[in-house]
């Protein structure tokens, strides 16, 4: 069917075009046949003759059509008479091409469509020359199926919109403001002006006339000097005098702009300057002088910054960061001077950490250089670059710590070790006793110390046993009372069945003690620390600032105080190595780092909250301890409350590359009856080895040395003495050979420093 209206619309577009010119075109036939019939009989006379007869079926053709097109545009008036009758707009119906089809009652008294045969006649009394408009917007209407448009006239403003309605057939309205509200009211209460290109206003509504007082031409009669200017408070003269008011542009068609005028009302954070379009403009945008000074800023701008308004500020007022002077750098951007003038800015605020890409662009102003800041928030960029700096910051420091700790246990070892030899000799009555006391407790407070060191960067050597944390805290108790004080208070809460972890008891000591001290050094003027465990079941992972937790039992303790509190900035630098709050000699910024670390080793999570003047509090959270019934491994070490070892007996291999830790260690296993044969190194010790008549029990080796380290040369040195039992021993961590190790059979670590007796006692266990 559509296809059989495409074929029929044009064929009646053309009969209509013809149907005027019918009467000559016949005429035009009767002389071709007449001249015809002059003619004697040949091909002249007979192409005359199929002329005139094609003349006059085209004459025929077009009568018979457009008399039926009249009787289908009768019936159509027919039809759409009754739908149309009471639409207060002006509706037409017209062909395509613009013949009248139909106008309703309103579009007949309005318009000149009860004489018109065209629509471009009904309209030419309401539109300047219509056909243009009629022309566009009908082929707009053939592709889209409707189109519309905004004609000033000089009675005001009319819509004239069409829509396809079949066929060749075009519905069109053309309204007036008022017809889409009450009637005599302005659908725009403002007073607005359409203004042409030269300046000549060509519409002026009820308000900006009653505004004004009078039809102007022009728009230097309202806004004289200067002109009027877009985006900014302008001086208009009105019926009542000079009054500021606000202009709004928006762009018309052909050039023409439409004038809203805000009398009374000034731009935000704005002054006659042109810049009142900053709060309508998304991003966050400041306007500054060469010197710093903030001449205006848009809301989001002030909602990054967090202030409420940018009078009286300066650059440096609201931000920081730069390693030189921001004076210098505004000056290079306001100068042209560099390629690049964007740079990471900290926004100061209190209430969280915000930082800001600033890009800086030149521009000039009545001869005057400006500066415009384009501001991107970049705190989240900034987070992941902080976690990245500190994840490497952490990695160099484990590097350094663990290289330090190597070099200072093997120190430790020898200064200890010998200490031990001389107490050995000396009684409690003896004049150096006290001084070779006090040397041992020293080395020890020196090994705890590179035991921080190797905490906070996670390669200590941890001892992990199944305890109770109820239990490890009732024995931790009277020591947490001593460190706390009379001033503060510590109170204990304990599920009572709380589920076991494994952990080193040592280590967990070390944070709980860490954790209630810097409670509380946050209460000088005391206050009570809560310490509280509890069991935590996980059904779904939980997010904890940028920690998730897996689901899982997990066993809870928290030490909250009743200080002051942590500010927001500071509470996520608490765990970073040697950060402290506290004045200079009364921290090292170790505890929390530390604690932090043994906690991530142990496979755990910490946890800091902080209101200011809120107190703090910090949580802990282990691995439950699934109970499978086996048996718990033996330590590698000494246990506590063994008795002493007896004197032993065989032959001990002794590879250290250290003189001074070696001359220790052979002498103290000679003193317990072990017979001890030397090696400065790997390779030394496999050439003593190829003796096939030498007996030996036990290789005690250090694991780090020049050439050879020892897991390679054990692990040669068993192929031909599977038997030999061996002792390891390390200023570095285990587990950065823990893999060599478990590999080799009958090989137990002993971390350095250690003691005469650790050493003889894990040495005659091998034997044994």
């Amino acid at each position: 069917m559509a296809d059989t209206l495409d074929f029929i619309a044009p064929v009646r577009r053309a009969a209509s075009d013809l149907r005027p010119r019918s009467g000559v075109i016949l005429l035009a036939a009767l002389a071709f046949a007449a001249a015809g019939g002059l003619l004697g009989p040949g091909p002249a006379r007979i192409v005359l003759l199929l002329v005139a007869g094609v003349l006059a079926l085209v004459a025929g053709w077009s009568h018979v059509i457009d008399r039926a097109a009249q009787r289908g545009a009768a019936a159509d008036r027919a039809r759409l008479a009754p739908l149309l009758a009471h639409d207060p707009a002006p509706t037409l119906i017209a062909r395509a091409g613009g013949r009248l089809v139909h106008a309703n009652p309103a579009a007949t008294d309005a318009l000149q469509a009860g004489q018109a045969e065209t629509l471009a006649g009904a309209l030419q009394g309401a539109v300047a020359n219509p056909a243009p408009l009629l022309f566009r917007l009908e082929s707009r209407a053939q592709t889209a199926g409707t189109a519309q448009e905004h004609v000033v006239t000089r009675d005001g403003h009319l819509r004239v919109a069409v829509h396809r309605a079949g066929g060749d057939l075009f519905l069109w309205r053309v309204e007036k403001p008022s017809d889409r509200g009450q009637a005599g009211a302005d659908p725009a209460p403002l007073p607005m002006l359409t203004v042409g290109r030269n300046g000549t206003i060509l519409f002026m509504n009820a308000a900006a006339r009653d505004l004004v007082g009078q039809r102007v031409r022009s728009l230097d009669r309202i806004c004289p000097d200067p002109p009027l200017r877009p985006g900014q408070v302008n001086p208009i003269e009105t019926r009542d005098g000079p009054q500021p008011c606000l202009a709004v542009e928006l762009e018309g068609a052909a050039g023409r702009r439409d004038l809203y005028l805000l009398p009374g009302m000034e731009a935000p954070e704005a002054r006659p300057d042109g810049w009142a379009f900053f709060d309508a403009l998304p991003v966050p945008l400041l306007k500054l002088a060469p010197t710093g000074e903030i001449h205006l800023s848009n809301r989001p701008a002030r909602d990054l910054l967090g202030v409420e308004s940018s009078d009286g500020r300066r650059m440096g007022d609201v931000m920081e960061g730069l390693g030189r002077s921001i004076s210098d750098w505004l000056n290079d951007a306001a100068s042209g001077r560099g390629a690049a003038h964007s740079e990471f800015m900290r926004v100061r605020r209190e209430d969280r950490e915000v930082f800001a890409q600033v890009t800086l662009n030149r521009t000039v102003e009545e001869g005057r250089t400006v500066l415009i800041a384009v501001l991107t928030d970049a705190t989240k960029l900034k987070s992941l670059e902080a976690q990245f700096v500190q994840s490497q910051k952490m990695q160099a420091i484990g590097q350094l710590a663990g290289g330090v700790a190597h070099d200072f246990n093997n120190l430790l070892t020898a200064i200890s070790g010998h200490c031990d030899l001389l107490l050995m000799r000396h009684d409690q009555g003896d004049s150096d006793y006290a001084d070779l006391v006090q040397i041992s407790q020293n080395t020890n407070r020196a090994g705890a110390l590179v035991n921080q060191l190797l905490a906070f960067s996670r390669k200590q050597t941890l001892r992990p046993e199944v305890m109770d944390l109820r239990d490890m805290l009732a024995d931790l108790t009277h020591l947490l009372n001593r460190l706390v004080g009379e001033k503060v208070e510590l109170s204990l809460s304990h599920d009572p069945v709380l589920a076991r972890v494994r952990a080193d008891k040592r280590q967990m000591e070390q944070v709980l003690m860490n954790l209630v001290v810097n409670a509380r050094d946050a209460m000088p003027e005391g206050g009570q620390i809560r310490i509280t465990t509890r069991n935590v079941a996980l059904d779904e992972p939980m997010r904890r600032g940028r920690v998730v937790v897996a689901p899982g039992c997990y066993v809870s303790v928290e030490v909250a105080d009743e200080g002051e509190g942590i500010a927001p900035d500071k509470l996520q630098k608490v765990f970073e190595p040697f950060y402290t709050t506290k004045r200079t000699g009364e921290g090292t910024g170790l505890g929390l780092s530390t604690a932090y670390g043994i906690v991530k080793q142990t496979g755990g999570f910490i946890f800091a909250e902080s209101s200011p003047g809120d107190g703090a509090r910090f949580e802990v959270l282990l691995p439950a301890h699934e109970e499978t019934g086996l048996a718990a491994p033996e330590a590698d070490g000494p246990g506590e409350g063994e008795p002493a070892a007896q004197p032993g007996s065989g032959m001990v291999l002794l590879v250290e590359d250290e003189a001074p830790v070696r001359a220790f260690a052979s002498r103290a296993l000679q003193m317990r009856g072990f017979a001890v044969l030397e090696a400065e190194s790997a390779e030394d010790a496999l050439e003593l080895l190829q003796d096939p008549d030498l007996a030996v029990d036990v290789f005690v080796t250090d694991v780090v040395m020049p050439g050879r380290d020892g897991p390679s040369w054990v692990r040669e040195a068993l192929e031909t003495r599977p038997g030999v039992r061996v002792v390891f021993m390390s200023g570095y961590a285990e587990e950065t050979f823990g893999e060599d190790q478990a590999r080799i059979p009958n090989s137990v670590f002993l971390p350095k420093p250690f003691s005469l007796t650790e050493l003889t006692d894990i040495v005659q266990r091998q034997v044994a």
